[in-house]
């Protein structure tokens, strides 16, 4: 990962835990359960972006909430990385696939904005599948029905690091 993104996950989370503890977001009823269902268009970063541009998932996000401000969250999905042209030839590098699952959290530190933080693995599809350390901080809006976030999400191992840049827009409901 790129000490700027580091520096932005750091900034991000910093600013969570400062508004966090000074802000009741009644946001995330108590007790209660949620689904969301969103589609995720991302810009690959790291190694992902010289053989991919772009990058399209969707997911399946339970959550629970633990508390007025804050969620626990279990998501799990395919992302689909595109393979870009090489060069000007006409052919392009092979796509592959992750099927992600991870555990986190949600914690509202203003009116309906939110602190995401999840972690958990990548399991890469095709030829030669591996699996990777996923680590994925995010900030965005929810309300009843509708999530809106952006988030950044590194898979790690194998000698072999990459992420994306992504936008979720979810569908949410109570269970």
């Amino acid at each position: 990962m790129k000490n700027s993104t580091k520096l932005v996950a750091a900034a991000i989370a910093a600013v969570a835990m400062l508004f966090g503890t000074q802000v009741k977001a009644q946001t995330t009823p108590s007790n209660q359960w949620r689904l969301g269902i969103g589609v995720s268009p991302a810009i690959p970063t790291g190694n992902a972006n010289n053989v991919s541009k772009f990058a399209l998932g969707g997911d399946l996000r339970l959550q629970y909430g633990a508390a007025e401000n804050l969620g626990i969250t279990l998501t799990s999905g395919y992302t689909r990385f595109f393979g870009k042209e090489i060069g000007n030839t006409g052919v392009k590098y092979a796509g592959w696939g992750v099927v992600p699952v991870k555990a986190g959290i949600k914690a509202f530190f203003a009116q309906n904005v939110y602190f995401g933080a999840e972690a958990g693995a990548g399991f890469e599809t095709g030829t030669g599948g591996n699996t990777k350390l996923l680590l994925s901080p995010a900030l965005g809006w929810a309300n009843k029905s509708w999530d809106v976030g952006v988030r950044y999400e590194n898979y790690s191992g194998q000698s072999d690091n990459y992420g994306l840049v992504g936008l979720r827009l979810a569908y949410g409901f109570g269970l």
